[in-house]
């Protein structure tokens, strides 16, 4: 399975985290939306981001390797066409966390803030709906 994925991660209290080459980054309390793809195996992908025992790779891992922070949903799509920036672009806000997961792209950022689950799952699942994309979620994922 390919796609492109939403991990809504909950930050329970403001922190400032090394993140690799980006250095100290302020990570708001509230919801982040992480934007990814992965067009080689779209499971793996979501069950690496979901185990607590990785090697820190990306710059997301940095923020779930933290102690204040925990994925509280996933939603993707396995649509064919390569919508991670598209998706990202149209998630980007004042409180987008410049150059975090985008080092292989243009995009401003890949992790958006919102103050709570509600209005970042309601935004992912607008974005997705206007692209024209199945839905998804873990329920659908057989592990």
């Amino acid at each position: 399975m390919r796609g492109t994925y939403c991990l809504i991660i909950r930050v329970g209290e403001t922190s400032y985290l090394n993140v690799g080459s980006l250095g100290k980054v302020k990570i708001e309390r509230g919801c982040y939306v992480y934007v990814g793809s992965a067009f080689n195996s779209l499971e793996a992908r979501i069950m690496r981001h979901l185990s607590e025992n990785k090697r820190i790779h990306w710059h997301v891992d940095y923020l779930l390797a933290h102690e204040n922070t925990m994925i509280e949903d996933v939603i993707f799509t396995t649509d064919e066409r390569r919508l991670e920036c598209l998706i990202s672009k149209r998630l980007e806000n004042r409180k987008s966390i410049e150059g975090f997961g985008c080092s292989d792209c243009r995009c401003k950022s890949h992790l958006h803030y919102y103050e709570n689950f509600e209005a970042a799952k309601n935004e992912i699942l607008n974005v997705m709906e206007e692209l024209g994309t199945k839905i998804m979620s873990l329920e659908d994922l057989k592990f």
